[in-house]
């Protein structure tokens, strides 16, 4: 069976239903997954509500086994949990990426199909399927690719792959989407081009980033300024200064010492939405992506789910608030890290923020951390406090998957030892464990991972 045909399974079981509850996780992915859906449900017929969960635990099941929902449609999470699913006897459809841990009937994961869920395809591609599968929703693909974007799973290639890719392709068959090689910063609609420079953190650019007057005395420089009394942004540009200014942003980043692989994320595949009006975030769809993340990552999942709908008035005007304010806590974070510094064991390294990065970013400020810190040969683990406990986010890179590393896997099977929960990818996962556990979960996370990386390398030897 093949995952177009295991979503036409899973979609007509949906139909022999009259309401359903859409249960998503809160991130970008999460949001859009759950738009897709309850999009393609109106348009069957079908009465709907949606809500929202940081982690998908046991008692988060129980809560939503106690409402007694008619059909539950798991977006984005679920495969996680899924012999609990079934103990709970909640009926149940699960449309996720994550690697699977049990089995259940219903459940649409890429995994099941030997396509990697953390490269080409992700929960809003998978949902997306399964839209698609449910009638004419063709036009959901922007969205799909939103959430994937969203998931950086257009990172590792510089571009999207896959199932991924095929999604959008039919997007721009469908003119809804356009695609080319542009700068990857976040802004490029929106931003004067200084703050295009000054708020970025993706890849963190040394003596520039979190600077106004840095990131103005660099374009002077170079030749760039201002027209009048204001400065252009990106899309304004001519095509001669977008390549002096990333020429002399390359150059700037390897006289400082970053890798070549952090500056050559400088540039790679943007995405464009049509259908939605020029010089707005959600035009571009990593800015539309962070837009997300802004919302939902501030118990704010309501807001960023109308903009996935299609509200563009107030409701978009409070989420263009919530983002500003979200990238001025990412640089925070990002600066809060730099002068902290990362703590090194033999075979992670990690750094807890206690309460001055909310739990919900600290994963998003560990990726970005990989930007700056001196060992690229360890996985990142970030802390922070959490309602109950301790919230751990994790990030390695390709390399380390290649020589073993599964974060996914070492990630759950150290929670559950110290009493938590977790899960996730091979290149990045969480978890939620008890404060008190946290050094035995180091020690234990640390041994784990240790044993991958040498396990392969034995294979590896002649």
């Amino acid at each position: 069976m093949s995952l177009q045909k295991k979503a036409q399974l899973c979609a007509e079981y949906i139909k022999e239903h009259a309401a359903a509850l859409v249960v998503s996780h809160i991130d970008a992915d999460g949001l859009t997954s759950a738009a897709i859906i309850g999009k393609a449900l109106e348009r069957t017929g079908i009465e709907y509500k949606t809500c929202f969960v940081k982690q998908l635990d046991s008692a988060a099941l129980k809560d939503i086994a106690d409402r007694n929902p008619e059909l539950v449609i798991f977006t984005d999470l679920g495969s996680g949990m899924l012999d609990a699913i079934g103990s709970l006897k909640i009926n149940a459809v699960i449309s996720d990426h994550h690697q699977p841990q049990g089995s259940y009937e219903y459940h649409l994961n890429p995994h099941l199909f030997g396509i990697n869920g953390a490269t080409e395809i992700s929960g809003s591609g998978v949902t997306y399927s399964l839209a698609q599968a449910l009638g004419d929703n063709g036009d959901l693909a922007a969205l799909a690719v939103v959430g994937a974007v969203g998931d950086l799973q257009h990172v590792k290639y510089g571009q999207l792959i896959g199932t991924n890719r095929s999604i959008l392709e039919e997007g721009a068959k469908n003119n809804v989407l356009h695609y080319e090689k542009d700068l990857l910063l976040f802004g490029k609609q929106t931003r004067p081009i200084f703050k295009l420079l000054q708020y970025s953190s993706d890849p963190y650019l040394p003596g520039i980033t979190g600077s106004e007057d840095a990131s103005i005395e660099f374009l002077k420089k170079i030749g760039i300024r201002q027209h009048g009394e204001k400065w252009r942004r990106w899309i304004d540009l001519e095509t001669r200064e977008k390549q002096g200014i990333v020429s002399a942003l390359m150059q700037r980043c390897l006289s400082s010492g970053l890798q070549a692989s952090n500056v050559q994320r400088l540039v790679g595949e943007v995405y464009t939405l049509l259908c939605e009006r020029e010089g707005t975030e959600v035009r571009d769809a990593s800015e539309y992506s962070t837009l997300l993340n802004a919302t939902a990552r501030y118990d704010h999942a309501d807001i960023g789910l109308a903009v996935c709908m299609g509200d563009r008035g107030k409701i978009y005007d409070e989420a263009s608030r919530l983002l500003e304010e979200h990238r001025r806590n990412l640089v925070e974070g990002l600066n809060l890290i730099k002068e902290k510094g990362i703590i090194q064991m033999e075979n992670i390294q990690y750094f807890d923020s206690g309460s001055k990065i909310k739990e919900t970013i600290v994963g998003i400020v560990a990726g970005m951390s990989a930007s700056f810190v001196s060992n690229k040969d360890l996985p990142i683990i970030a802390f922070a406090d959490s309602e109950g406990g301790l919230k751990v986010s994790s990030r390695g890179n390709y390399n380390l998957i290649r020589k073993g590393l599964n974060l996914g896997l070492a990630i759950s099977e150290a929670a559950k030892e110290v009493g938590g929960t977790g899960g996730g990818h091979d290149i990045a996962a969480g978890a939620f464990i008890p404060k008190e556990s946290k050094n035995e979960f180091l020690i234990t996370l640390d041994r784990k991972i240790g044993f991958q990386v040498r396990k392969i390398g034995m294979q590896l030897e002649p």
